[in-house]
């Protein structure tokens, strides 16, 4: 299999964000790089960086003014006295459609959902490239290739058409799917990270030519908590193309193959070209915020059941944050699937 991946995607080095009233130590680290890579690479995949595909595909994603933002933010910061060594928001609009204000520290909050999207020196870089590694992958589809690997890093299914949240700030999975899209493949994204893909929803959910699938923890009790319930079934012209599968806390390897089984189900039914996987890796059953609990295993049984749908696929890297099984789990993925 091949695999995408540029240097300068190390860059963005965040150091901290705020869970639960307290400031941690921000655990999406360069370091998951390096781990990936080696799990990618001890199932067999080979290495290539992307090529320079330009603002165009990422801009068919997310809007001119948010663009703006992610490019000049970090140097504006710091003219700011006493601002911090990031950029993290401390105060939010209420609506999207409230006032848009020419303050830097206004538009942190406008456009940063949360305190997990700190930007620093060289998130942009970083975050463009990641996404020029999902454009790459998509290409390389669309071309005929049956199977790549696009290890982002930044992730980003958290991201929205204008908001950075959750680590990330360019929504990869969606714009290697519009990419496809354009090309006129029909493509699902088929979401199997721990935690809802809530950016990649908001910025499909009122189309029809898109099917966004997503499995993840209940959203009642765990990040992102608006967003990832199984009555959101899309709207307008998406209505019906949007299909959460939110899973009880602690659901193991049996239950949640038969909850994919479903949405595969649902994928057959969209009559699919291309499969893009939103591939997290934080379902795994040590991962620290317990939210599933699947085994090393279990993720080979993952891999195994989407290539079972004898259909192109695209795995683009979401979460699995750093840990000793990290790199097993990918490697796992990758096994079971098994396509060359």
């Amino acid at each position: 299999m091949k695999a995408i991946l540029d240097p300068r995607q190390h860059l963005h080095d965040p150091k901290y964000f705020m869970a639960s009233g307290q400031v941690k130590a921000n655990p999406e680290q360069p370091r998951r790089v390096e781990v990936l890579s080696d799990g990618a690479k001890a199932a067999g995949a080979t290495f290539i960086e992307p090529s320079d595909h330009g603002m165009g595909p990422i801009a068919a994603i997310h809007t001119p003014q948010y663009l703006q933002f992610l490019q000049t933010i970090y140097p504006r910061w710091q003219h700011i006295e006493g601002g911090g060594e990031e950029v993290i928001p401390n105060v939010h609009p209420t609506s999207r459609a409230d006032s848009y204000p020419k303050s830097a520290v206004g538009q942190a909050g406008y456009h940063q959902g949360d305190t997990a999207c700190p930007i620093g020196e060289h998130t942009w870089v970083s975050a463009y490239w990641s996404a020029q590694s999902a454009i790459t992958g998509a290409m390389m589809i669309a071309e005929g290739d049956e199977c790549a690997y696009v290890l982002s890093r930044p992730p980003g299914h958290h991201a929205f058409a204008d908001l950075a949240a959750g680590f990330c700030f360019l929504n990869n999975s969606a714009i290697a799917t519009q990419e496809l899209t354009a090309r006129g493949l029909r493509t699902v994204i088929l979401d199997v990270d721990v935690h809802h893909g809530n950016g990649t929803q908001g910025i499909f959910y009122d189309r029809d030519d898109v099917l966004t699938v997503s499995l993840h923890a209940d959203p009642e009790r765990f990040y992102p908590f608006f967003w990832g319930h199984a009555q959101e079934r899309g709207q307008g012209r998406g209505l019906g193309y949007n299909l959460n599968i939110p899973l009880a806390r602690g659901t193991g390897d049996d239950v949640y193959l038969e909850a994919l089984s479903h949405g595969l189900h649902a994928i057959r039914n969209f009559g699919a070209d291309v499969i893009v996987v939103a591939l997290g890796l934080d379902a795994y059953e040590n991962d620290p915020l317990k939210g599933l609990a699947i085994t090393t295993p279990g993720f080979a049984r993952i891999g195994a059941a989407i290539a079972a749908m004898k259909l192109p696929t695209l795995f683009v890297q979401e979460g699995g944050y750093l840990s000793e099984a990290l790199g097993h789990n990918l490697t796992s993925v990758l096994t079971g699937f098994g396509r060359v």
